[in-house]
């Protein structure tokens, strides 16, 4: 880890800062805008759909001239406090209790269009200080380097941070013990934390929550410090990509990638996922960028005539301001990049009758908080600063989409060579968002050093990052000297924020008790009796089971949002009597929240009062168990483009950004277009359809166990009807089909076997029941008549030879009477049970004449579906011969809809 050199801190300082003399605070450069400044600095701009055409490339802007094409909302100033050369290609930031600022830098991304050396090992994360509090930031280190593809950067007590690399498991905690602003010390913090793939799918932005839960994105878990270590607990799917926030109620915002929109934000995660339908005001899809160089993934459709972005189709950043040296009408409001349209927009959340519904504040302008005529200017991390101000990263780059949307021969890959912006990289801005009138807080955070009982006064700050910070300190700490006050404070305190910070520090030191507690539960301040109730299942789950009685009467009460948070936890911790508890709160109120979240809550309790979603008597445990983890990978990963209910996630003009699965007869056919498709990717248009994704990503990166999962899933879930996957399957697949590029359609079909279709011309016969054996291939079904034994077959004679790869039939269980091999003292003589008709143990044989028989594959049929795959082979006779001993099956051999496959010819 080399120090940067004193000759580019010296240009560093030219760039950031007028000249002053000394002693005097800099004056630092501004830019205000009403009226948009020329695109491309007035170069020519090819038409939306002329990717050939020479034009003028796409240069990159000084700082003093980016800063002047910016467009801002009156009385609002954008001022750089960090650019290249010092840092490049910042992607997050985040300060430490000091007031310092980590800049994660991914230095390798898309540096050409085909994402050349993107995993390198060339990535780091920086630090930067400002020491004499003049706003400028003159220290500058690099904490850790040498980074593949880093996540997150997560400050985690004094001169420490968390963050883990790309294609890993496992997040590091990363200390300089010596002060010198560079790391000396790894240590493994946690396992089992991430995932393999497309940089863009892995999870990203670990975030400390007000609950002391680190939060996220992709992972459908929380994470949790204690002294004794990490624990870990499930919460329902966050749809995130880029972006983790939370708000002055302690509430996770998760903000959506592919999707261009907040992803999750009604209720806190923890509490499972709800169906909001109208949580987006109308028209909030729609953006109004000035930058129109038309150089969008989804194609010219996303386009309007002067070349703007029509729909959102990318988000990074997020941040609910939390501040106080920005006009008050902003805190609260959500805040995040989107960095293909070259905006960041500010989002006002509407709460009512405890439902959210966002809205662009500027949408009846046809405007946005901030824009720019930069095609350079990409926003991807927004964060409430220290000084109390908003910071915006600018990763002020050319391309901003990953390789694998930028292939050669796509439209976005022929506009970015026409404009050259494949060679504007390693550069960077972080910008304060400053008002007039309003100065920046000039206060330095001295948190590192300071005592307990000193850290405990920030929990009453104005500014939410004082808060957040003094309690993760406070938590780290375990100190309990400090518990009287904030007992004090959790009750007394006249900050309302202030109050709640003392609260959730007590539950993190340990310290909460019942009767503080329920206390604030009785309090006149709904927030806080929300805070309370929330706090309370701490002390649920450690075996304080009194408040079930709390939440009853909590269900009821007079505000929504305190009633809806009293079921909310009901449910989570499955408290008894939840149901009728449920019931008499819908019954009491007729709020919106409160009915959406009672419904929806009941559903969840009949679905685990079935057994869950899989536990019909179809399935065997191995299928529950791949089920159960495929829907919650689909929730985590591909529910953002394909959408939760499996339809296709809206991407404007009638068209979604994925195909939809539910109800598809490609997902519900031949299991290996699944397959094919998880393993290896597919792009272009998909049935003669295009989608504003535009291609299917490989996830061939993971294991046979995880594609099986997510395989069964979309064609079992999701109300499809096809059978699931075995990882077996999924490795025979892998092993026949080895390539390097995604499919396109019609090359993944002609791959596929197909279903030979029955018709009178093929002779069926069979060792017994010949007269019932074409109902082997419908609902009436054949079966042998009685119990199954070796020798008893099956055979199917075809007019003419064909590639036969695959046979698949179903065998009901079925129900029979079975004498104990032990009666014990009052039990019944004979007990009912449920057994398989499948061929206990088989053997699949080809001919082409009949005579001569070539075996291709055996195994044993103990589920009520059965797929049995074999190398493809010319035969014009089947058989399938029952194997085994005798006594192997205790039921005849049944089958119906049997099916046979042939792959077409290479």
């Amino acid at each position: 880890m080399r120090p940067i050199r004193a000759s580019l801190l010296a240009l560093f300082g030219v760039l950031t800062a007028t000249t002053c003399s000394p002693g005097a605070p800099p004056t630092p450069r501004t830019a205000a805008r009403l009226e948009p400044p020329p695109v491309n600095g007035g170069r020519p701009i090819a038409p939306i759909t002329d990717t050939i055409s020479v034009v003028e490339p796409i240069l990159p802007a000084s700082v003093e001239e980016e800063l002047q094409r910016f467009v801002l909302q009156p009385g609002y100033r954008l001022e750089p406090v960090l650019t290249e050369p010092v840092i490049r290609e910042p992607a997050a930031i985040a300060f430490d209790g000091n007031g310092r600022m980590f800049v994660l830098e991914l230095r390798t991304y898309m540096q050409d269009a085909d994402a050349t050396g993107e995993l390198d090992p060339a990535n780091r994360i920086s630090l930067h200080e400002d020491t004499d509090g003049d706003g400028v930031y003159d220290r500058h280190t690099v904490f850790v380097d040498s980074l593949v593809f880093p996540r997150f950067v997560l400050p985690f007590g004094a001169n420490s941070i968390l963050t883990m690399e790309s294609n890993e498991d496992e997040v590091y905690r990363f200390t300089d013990t010596d002060g010198d602003g560079r790391a000396d010390k790894r240590e493994l913090f946690t396992r089992d934390f991430g995932r393999a793939g497309n940089v863009e799918h892995q999870q990203a932005f670990l975030t400390w929550g007000m609950d002391n839960w680190m939060y996220s994105t992709y992972n459908a878990f929380r994470i949790r410090w204690t002294p004794d270590g990490v624990i870990r607990e499930p919460t329902g799917p966050n749809g995130a990509q880029w972006g983790v926030t939370q708000d002055n109620e302690g509430k996770i915002w998760f903000q959506g990638g592919a999707s261009g929109l907040p992803s999750q934000f009604q209720f806190p995660v923890v509490y499972g996922r709800f169906q909001v339908p109208d949580q987006l005001a109308p028209g909030f899809e729609e953006p109004f960028g000035l930058a129109g160089v038309g150089d969008f993934q989804p194609g010219p459709d996303a386009s309007r005539p002067d070349g703007t972005l029509n729909r959102v189709t990318g988000s990074a950043g997020n941040d609910v301001f939390r501040g106080d040296r920005l006009p008050e009408e902003l805190i609260g409001d959500y805040f995040y990049g989107e960095p293909v349209a070259r905006i960041v927009r500010r989002v006002h959340p509407v709460v009512t009758e405890g439902i959210t519904q966002l809205h662009n504040v500027y949408q009846a302008e046809r405007s946005e908080f901030i824009r720019s005529t930069d095609p350079l200017f990409r926003p991807v991390d927004i964060a409430t600063a220290p000084d109390g101000t908003l910071y915006i990263v600018d990763m002020y780059r050319g391309i901003i989409q990953e390789g694998n949307w930028t292939p050669p021969g796509s439209h976005l890959r022929n506009k970015i060579e026409q404009y050259g912006m494949d060679s504007v990289t390693s550069r960077g801005r972080i910008w304060r968002l400053t008002y007039e009138g309003m100065e920046r807080d000039r206060r330095r955070p001295r948190m590192l050093e300071e005592t307990p009982a000193e850290l405990v006064r920030h929990l009453e700050d104005r500014n939410g990052w004082w808060r957040d910070m003094a309690q993760q300190l406070l938590v780290l700490s375990q100190d309990r000297s400090v518990v009287l006050e904030l007992r004090r404070m959790a009750q007394k305190s006249k900050s309302r924020y202030g109050r709640y910070h003392a609260l959730w520090t007590l539950e993190g030191l340990g310290a909460l008790d019942a009767e503080l507690t329920r206390e604030l539960m009785a309090d006149e301040d709904p927030g806080v009796r929300i805070q309370a109730i929330r706090a309370s299942e701490t002390l649920y789950k450690q075996g304080d089971a009194s408040f079930a009685a709390d939440y009853r009467r909590l269900s009821t009460d007079p505000v929504p949002d305190v009633a809806v948070q009293a079921m909310l936890t009901m449910g989570l911790l499955r408290v008894p009597d939840t149901e009728q508890t449920l019931r008499t709160a819908m019954a009491a109120s007729s709020a919106r929240g409160v009915q959406l979240v009672g419904t929806q809550l009941l559903e969840r309790l009949a679905e685990v009062a079935a057994g869950g979603p899989f536990s019909g008597s179809g399935f065997t445990e191995e299928e529950r168990a791949l089920l159960t983890r495929g829907a919650q990978i689909f929730g985590e990963l591909c529910a953002e483009c394909h959408g939760e209910s499996g339809r296709g996630t809206p991407a404007g003009g009638g068209r979604t950004i994925a195909p939809a699965l539910a109800g598809s007869p490609r997902v519900q056919g031949h299991p290996e277009y699944v397959i094919k498709t998880l393993l290896h990717g597919l792009t272009g248009p998909v049935g003669g359809n295009t989608y504003a994704g535009g291609i299917m990503l490989a996830m061939g990166e993971n294991d046979d166990d995880w594609i099986a999962a997510v395989a069964s899933y979309v064609r079992r879930g999701l109300g499809n009807e096809a059978s699931p996957v075995t990882p077996e399957e999924v490795a025979r697949v892998r092993a026949s089909s080895q390539r390097t590029e995604p499919w396109s359609y019609d090359e993944l079909v002609a791959s596929i076997p197909t279903e030979l279709e029955l018709d009178d011309s093929w002779k069926l016969s069979a060792s017994h029941g010949t007269e019932r054996a074409r109902g082997a291939f419908n609902f009436a079904g054949w079966s042998t008549g009685a119990r199954q034994a070796p020798g008893m077959w099956f055979q199917v004679e075809l007019p003419e030879p064909r590639r036969l790869t695959e046979l698949q039939f179903e065998s009901p269980m079925q129900r029979i009477r079975r004498e104990p091999p032990a009666p014990q003292a009052g039990e019944a003589p004979q007990r009912a049970v449920f057994v398989p008709t499948g061929p206990a143990k088989y053997r699949v044989e080809l001919s082409l004449d009949g005579r001569a028989w070539t075996p291709v594959a055996e195994g044993e049929a103990r589920s009520v579906r059965t797929r049995i795959a074999f190398p493809a082979q010319e035969a014009r006779f089947l058989r399938i011969v029952r194997t085994g001993e005798a006594g192997d099956g205790e039921a005849a051999w049944t089958m119906m809809g049997l099916r046979l496959f042939e792959r077409p010819g290479q």
